[in-house]
């Protein structure tokens, strides 16, 4: 659906990761995290300051509206692609009630082949919440990881091919204790990716609770990176709002021109772990973690 073609603080409960299960006989479906969105749902009346507020905040290019209907049931949409080189954003403005359960998916995979990756997914341990479908130029379909988090996979029939990110975005999931093992074992297993860092006393800072301790874990795989934050769900404004953390070089300036542009610094600056961070608020109501590495 979602397409840049021209159309805690908790303490610490429970193990780490453990040994990964034997991975299902798939193949690997990522394309590259270039092509990997973050689904911005605003009021149509809100594109394009968002539009503006984003670009003018991380560079690159919004495609011009277009109005479209990307459910498999009757609605309508104003959408924008919105490529920059920290990650890309659809652009959504509905104009008709959203039908269930869109709106929830936080990101858009591309997958090489729609088939393979729906089969990946049910043996890595996902629930199809929306069986694949098609649009103008592909497939959509919508699916659900251990722990409730809901992402969007794609299929373009033709392949795009489009430059490689100068930063790689952050999927940031939120999940509970009693889930985090399942939904990093089913999607290591679907995404061929791999566990980079485990922590259990990662530092609460990173999720308002500073002085606390919560389980941080990062995957990376070729859809990307992911960021899974085990909490109580005890968690402060805005923390857990934020679907997506953009990497920059250089911080301060990056939340200069949000500000400039518009957008909201609603926590930090702060320091957690190896980075320095800010949670923004675009115009529109999208939420964004936005990080320097080394606590510049």
């Amino acid at each position: 659906m979602l397409r840049l073609a021209t159309l805690a603080s908790v303490w610490i409960l429970g193990a780490g990761v453990g040994a990964a299960p034997a991975r299902a006989d798939t193949s690997d479906v990522s394309v590259g995290p270039q092509y990997d969105t973050t689904h911005v749902y605003v009021a149509p009346a809100d594109m394009a300051r968002f539009a503006t507020a984003f670009t003018a905040t991380f560079g690159g290019v919004a495609s011009k509206p277009a109005v479209t209907k990307v459910t498999p049931t009757p609605s309508s949409t104003e959408w924008q692609a919105i490529q920059t080189p920290a990650g890309t954003v659809s652009l959504f403005g509905f104009t008709t009630p959203i039908p269930y359960p869109f709106g929830a998916e936080r990101t858009g995979y591309l997958v090489k082949d729609m088939g393979a990756a729906i089969a990946a997914a049910r043996a890595a341990g996902a629930d199809v919440l929306v069986a694949p479908f098609p649009d103008p130029i592909g497939q959509d379909a919508i699916v659900q990881w251990p722990g409730g988090v809901d992402m969007q996979l794609y299929f373009h029939n033709t392949p795009p091919s489009y430059p490689a990110l100068t930063t790689i975005p952050e999927n940031r999931v939120y999940v509970s204790p009693d889930r985090a093992d399942a939904f990093v074992r089913a999607f290591v297993a679907f995404s061929h990716g791999k566990v980079t860092l485990d922590d259990a006393a990662a530092p609460g800072a990173e999720v308002g609770r500073p002085g606390a301790a919560i389980r941080e874990l990062r995957i990376e795989s070729g859809f990307g990176k992911i960021a899974v934050l085990v909490t109580d769900g005890h968690l402060p404004f805005p923390y857990g709002r934020e679907t997506t953390g953009y990497e920059v070089a250089d911080l301060a300036g990056t939340l200069a021109k949000a500000t400039a542009a518009g957008a909201l610094v609603l926590a930090g600056p702060y320091v957690s772990g190896d980075r320095r961070a800010a949670v923004v608020q675009f115009p529109g109501g999208y939420i964004a973690e936005i990080h320097a590495p080394g606590g510049r």
